[in-house]
């Protein structure tokens, strides 16, 4: 079957990605700015350039969806698009040098304890670069932004999943058991063994990538028979915590240093989770997204002093 692939235009592109996504053409079109008929049009103009049905159009009310030709290509059509996004951006980046935007992601805990401190040094030196922070309670979902080029850096935690990303190692964060003040765990000392949290009531995280770190590091399947709340944000996990609802197990960075009313306790023995800045492999950075980076080193260094060691 013949394929001209060289009549292909971006916006035919864009257009499936869009019909995939929405499942209408009349939404597809709302989104794009289009006219139903235009983006219908676009996805005739790409099958017949393709010599395949890609979308199956039941008609009436039904969503419409893609056929396996339809899927297949959609695969390719989104690296295509994401290529080119970058490409914009990295020429954006080259013609702007150390001005224009650079786009930030964290998560909470490094957002309490890292990323002030970094941006109150960056923004002294760096005036003309507009930062933009993108906030999300799992790395993973930042680490998708990366790859298609919504973000410049951000924080994560290793172990990375598999993309093209490079980074480099901030801080080992150690894991802690925060508790009440006047809780008998762990008094007058400031480590504590694993089996000192048999049958205490554990808080910690939900369903964030980093609830399954902490429960691998334990490496005791009992104590994941203890948990007896689970939350995804840190306030709420202290806080149960300062009510004596149970012992929260988290990092050290996710403890707030101004809460009052909590202990916190390191744990013997258990492997600290590695903090780091990432970026994609094969994007121009702006000698400013650099910069960033060795204030986060540097930053990631001081905080790192200010741990107890964990026995």
């Amino acid at each position: 079957m013949s394929r001209d692939i060289s009549t292909i235009e971006l916006r035919y592109l864009t257009a499936l990605i869009a019909v995939s996504k929405e499942e209408s053409f009349s939404r597809a079109a709302e989104r794009l700015g289009y006219t139903q008929s235009a983006v219908s049009q676009q996805i005739s103009r790409l099958e017949r350039s393709i010599g395949h049905q890609l979308v199956e159009r039941p008609g009436g009310p039904r969503p419409v969806s893609l056929t396996p030709a339809g899927q297949m290509l959609l695969r390719h059509a989104e690296a295509v698009v994401a290529r080119l996004t970058s490409a914009a951006a990295d020429l954006d980046a080259l013609e702007n040098g150390t001005t224009g935007t650079l786009r930030i992601g964290c998560f909470q805990s490094v957002g309490v304890r890292i990323l002030p401190r970094v941006l109150r040094e960056f923004t002294g030196r760096y005036p003309d670069v507009d930062i933009q922070l993108v906030e999300m309670e799992d790395d993973g979902a930042l680490l998708a932004q990366l790859e298609h080029a919504e973000l410049d850096l951000t924080f994560t935690v290793a172990p990375l999943p598999e993309g093209p990303f490079d980074s480099e190692e901030l801080l080992e964060d150690p894991y802690v058991v925060v508790v009440r003040t006047d809780s008998p765990l762990g008094e007058g000392q400031s480590v504590i063994s694993l089996k000192a949290l048999a049958g205490i009531p554990l808080i910690t995280y939900a369903h964030l990538r980093e609830a399954h770190l902490i429960e691998n590091r334990l490496g005791h399947p009992a104590l994941r028979d203890q948990i007896v709340f689970r939350s995804n944000d840190n306030g709420t996990i202290l806080g149960l915590a300062a009510e004596g609802v149970g012992a929260a197990v988290l990092p050290w960075l996710s403890v707030d240093p101004y809460r009052h009313g909590i202990r916190v306790l390191h744990i013997a023995g258990v492997s600290r989770r590695i903090i780091g800045i990432a970026w994609h492999r094969d994007r121009y950075q702006i000698p400013a997204a650099h910069a960033f980076i060795d204030l986060a080193h540097t930053v990631a260094r001081e905080e790192a002093a200010a741990m107890h060691p964990a026995g």
